[in-house]
Order: C-alpha cells, then structure tokens, then sequence
C-alpha cells in the first residue's frame, strides 16, 4: 500500500471521527470505516498521525469543544455533550488537563492568549541535578508567513497539558531548551503570521488559517546518550497531524525588523 493511499484511508476515518464526535466510536468502528483488521488500522495510523487513532480522536474532541466554547454561546454542559462526554465534571477536567484552562476560562478569553506569554516562558523546568539541554534550529520556508515562533517539549506525541520546557521566539532560528530532565519526549514548534489570533484559537477544524507546524522525537534524554540538534522544517498544518491542545500565545501584531527579514530569509535559504 503507498504511503498516498494509506493517508488517504486515514483522512477518510479521521473525518468520520469528526462526524461523530457526539458518539462512543471504538477502534473496531473505525478499523471497519477503513476497512483493515483492527491490527493493521491501528498500525497503520499510529504510522500516518504518529499516536493511536483512540488518543487522536480524544484530542479533536477537545480541539471541537474549544471551536464551540468561542464560536457559539452553548452552554459548557451541551458542548461537553457534543463532543461525546456525558459528565460535564468529567469534560472540565480533561479540557483543563489538556489545554491548561477551564473550559469557562477559555470562553472568557475568547481563545486570545496573548497574556500567558510570561507563564510558559519557563514552564515544567526539571529543577533536577541530572538535567540537560536540547537545542537545534527551526526553519521556516521562504514561502511561510513570518510570525513568533512557540517551540515546546512534551511527554507525548500531541501538545498537551504543560510543556516539560518552551520557548517563545521572534521569528525562526536557533533555540536552547534548558534545564531538561531524564525521559522520552516530543519536540513541537508552531507559528502563526504576525498579528493572527492565537494559535489555539480553535476557531476550525484544521486550525488557525496559515498556522505552520514542526515535530521532532521521540528524543531520548539520559546520561550517556550524545543529543543531536533538533532541527526543525515548519510547514502547513495538516488534518493528519495530532490538534495542538496546549494553550499558546498568539503572534505580536507587528511585523519583524529588516534585519530580521533578512535572517528569516537566510534561514530559510539553508
């Protein structure tokens, strides 16, 4: 099966999932919707999206409850509803566990983080003696719209939750992520154009428009293990890739510097 195909296959259940985010949908409807044993769907999505089809479609419920929460005045139980959770507590936990907000605090922000800049700075530093630094390049192609760059590191393939260390950058370059403890993590990088809403908007399915994404991992970090840079190429956000859940900041409204411009085009000449 050529890896288009297989894609193909995944897009076709991944809009299934968005369908019926209202029901109890197991890996054997999904597996039927593709038509592949249950084995080989599971194989071949968690090859496609990089987690498994259970774990993606939990985090586009989610991704849906933040759409409805800024997007529509329905009230936290019907949207919890909507999005198949039948306990409102059960749905408030989980949307604060993955997003970093309670689902009314999110409402009342209307999806703009721009304030929550300084409380990520230097969130989930290891504070440990045996800590380490990961570190590597985004890049940004010429043909992307310049914007703050939100570079995280996470203990599972979708952003969730806190960040075990972040960053936020003017624009593509180098970063350094400090003070990392032992343990396999997921390396995320996402920008949105200057002056865009924030990249957890949620304000459709795919995402904010022109919201550009990067991943690298699993990266192994434990003594004895020499870490390669963590470079990373941004590029459109895809449906086949895991919704970003975390709460990020969006984009300042002012554009780079000329120098900087020159930079983000040197970087990208690379």
């Amino acid at each position: 099966m050529t890896t288009a195909s297989m894609e193909m296959a995944i897009l076709q259940v991944i809009d299934y999932m968005h369908e019926r985010l209202d029901q109890d949908l197991t890996t054997d409807d999904l597996a039927r919707t593709a038509r592949f044993s249950k084995f080989h769907f599971s194989r071949m999505f968690r090859e496609v999206t990089g987690v498994s089809p259970g774990r993606f479609l939990s985090a586009l419920r989610i991704q849906e409850a933040k759409r409805l929460l800024v997007g529509t005045g329905r009230s936290v139980a019907d949207i919890s509803a909507q999005v198949g959770y039948s306990s409102v507590g059960t749905f408030s936990s989980r949307f604060k566990e993955c997003v970093g907000l309670s689902p009314s605090r999110f409402r009342e922000l209307d999806g703009d983080f721009s304030g929550l800049g300084v409380q990520l700075s230097r969130a989930g530093a290891s504070g440990t003696a045996a800590s380490f630094s990961v570190h590597g390049r985004v890049v940004l192609p010429g043909d992307r719209p310049l914007g703050q760059v939100f570079i995280g590191l996470f203990p599972s393939p979708i952003p969730q939750g806190s960040p075990v260390q972040c960053t936020i950058m003017d624009g593509p370059g180098p970063f350094e992520l400090r003070d990392v403890g032992p343990g396999t993590w997921y390396l995320m990088a996402a920008s949105v154009p200057y002056g865009s809403p924030s990249v957890l908007a949620g304000r459709g399915r795919g995402g904010p428009e022109n919201l550009s994404v990067g991943r690298y991992g699993p990266l192994v970090v434990r003594p004895g293990v020499l870490l390669m840079p963590a470079d990373v190429v941004l590029r459109p956000a895809s449906p086949l890739d895991p919704p970003v859940l975390i709460a990020v900041p969006g984009s300042r409204a002012e554009p780079l510097s000329a120098a900087a411009r020159r930079h983000h085009a040197s970087v990208a000449g690379l």
